[in-house]
């Protein structure tokens, strides 16, 4: 592997590592917003996509404004604004819902079968072999997730709710992996910030359309609602976005899933330590193992 290729990997792995830790700050900031006002899944996604959508307007705007814009084709808008309404409309809907129910611990840990419904869809309908570190990467990462999973599942058992959340969050994963494949492929002919730009707008006005078709249930929005508003739109949404995107189009839609893994980590020490959620012996075994694969993944252009 040349130089360039490498310091463009290394590039590749940053950022997508950087944007999967801000991604993971979602669910607690969801679950300190449902734990300290008065709101429900759709009003504080609306509410997240209010602040949100300025940013991808303007950058859309300057992106299509520049000299060396190339328009899209009828069918790259079909599945930019399907990528946007299914990665981040759907799938961000079934992640509010289920976390009205579930622990932001396990809503994380079932949200990551995602990587391996990316691999599959790859495999399947793109012909794209997995290689040998990908392989030992997958397994590590899933061996520490499964091991911190049933270590979830002991104590979360009594939860009346606990099939509903954990179906809607399993929901979320599927809806999120078609997003990354098909994003995957559709950022290289596109461009990253571009794609990204056009997909969030349309996921956005998804989510305000559904919002406003259900009715307005939160009729006072606080200062602190607010807060959470905007901290989700641009702590866990605008920039991390930005990031994966430009991380898919510099190692692939394989790689970012499997770097993705430190999601599950990150977020369970979060919510043990911002939410109170215990933290135990098999989520600790399951981390170390999670972060193994990562960093396993991170070493890979070596073998390239």
């Amino acid at each position: 592997m040349n130089e360039a290729r490498k310091r463009n990997y290394s590039i590749g792995f940053v950022v997508s590592f950087v944007g999967a830790l801000l991604f993971s700050t979602k669910a607690i900031l969801v679950k300190l917003a449902f734990a300290h006002t008065d709101t429900d899944a759709i009003s504080l996604l609306a509410l997240r996509m209010v602040f949100a959508l300025p940013v991808y307007l303007a950058v859309a705007f300057l992106y299509s404004n520049r000299s060396s814009n190339v328009k899209f084709t009828s069918r790259q808008w079909l599945l930019v604004v399907a990528m946007g309404l299914t990665g981040y409309y759907l799938s961000s809907l079934f992640d509010f819902i289920g976390l009205q129910y579930i622990s932001a611990g396990l809503e994380r840990l079932i949200l990551f079968l995602y990587p391996t419904f990316a691999v599959f869809l790859n495999a399947v309908f793109f012909k794209q072999k997995i290689n040998t570190i990908q392989r030992i990467a997958l397994a590590l990462t899933y061996m520490g997730i499964g091991i911190a999973f049933f270590g979830e599942l002991r104590l979360d058992n009594t939860n009346p709710d606990f099939l509903l959340g954990s179906f809607f969050i399993f929901l979320c994963a599927i809806t999120f992996s078609i997003y990354l494949v098909g994003s995957g492929r559709l950022i290289p002919l596109v461009g990253a910030t571009k794609f990204t730009a056009y997909a969030m707008t349309a996921a956005a006005i998804g989510v305000l359309g559904h919002y406003f078709v259900v009715g307005n249930t939160v009729h006072h929005v606080s200062n602190e609602l607010l807060g959470y508003g905007i901290l989700l739109a641009i702590i866990a949404t605008v920039i991390p976005t930005f990031l994966i995107s430009n991380g898919l189009k510099k190692i692939g839609s394989n790689n970012v899933a499997i770097i993705s893994s430190i999601g599950p980590v990150s977020t369970i020490l979060q919510a043990h330590f911002v939410l109170g959620e215990p933290l135990t012996v098999s989520q600790i075994g399951g981390t170390l193992l999670v972060i193994t694969g990562v960093l396993l993944t991170g070493w890979r252009n070596r073998d390239i």
